[in-house]
């Protein structure tokens, strides 16, 4: 069994900070990949922040209320081995932090990819009107 920081991720574009507004775990609980651990607000909004990784809760890195910069560890969990070689092992980092919404992918899932938006064609020219050739 290994110690996992899963440190706060960026929430978005100039955001250095956020509040922790609830818990959703406890030290003890299990959790699994994906699920919902802790509700923040920034200065933009209010989040859900997703789990990287299946273990057990360690230690949570504030209290309710409490801010958290952007880097800072968010939660500990003790995981087991055979869990590490799965879907999120290795997060350790700020860098690595899971974008908020986008758990890691799990096994064998299908990778979806933005859809290019289509061009739009060329509109016909519009047509001249026809000269007068009446003479006045």
């Amino acid at each position: 069994m290994t110690s996992h920081v899963f440190r706060l991720p960026d929430l978005g574009e100039g955001l250095a900070e956020a509040e922790i507004l609830r818990w959703r775990v406890a030290v003890g609980d299990e959790v699994v990949v994906n699920q919902p651990i802790v509700e923040v607000e920034t200065a933009k909004a209010a989040v859900e922040i997703p789990c990287p990784v299946a273990g057990t809760v360690s230690m949570l890195g504030a209290d309710e209320g409490g801010v958290l910069a952007v880097g800072a560890p968010l939660i500990e969990l003790v995981v087991l081995a055979e869990v590490e070689t799965g879907a999120g092992a290795g997060l350790e980092g700020p860098g690595d932090a899971v974008l908020v919404g986008y758990g890691p992918r799990a096994a064998g899932a299908p990778v979806r990819r933005p859809r290019r938006a289509a061009v739009p064609a060329q509109a016909p020219p519009l047509e001249q009107p026809a000269a007068d050739t009446r003479r006045v």
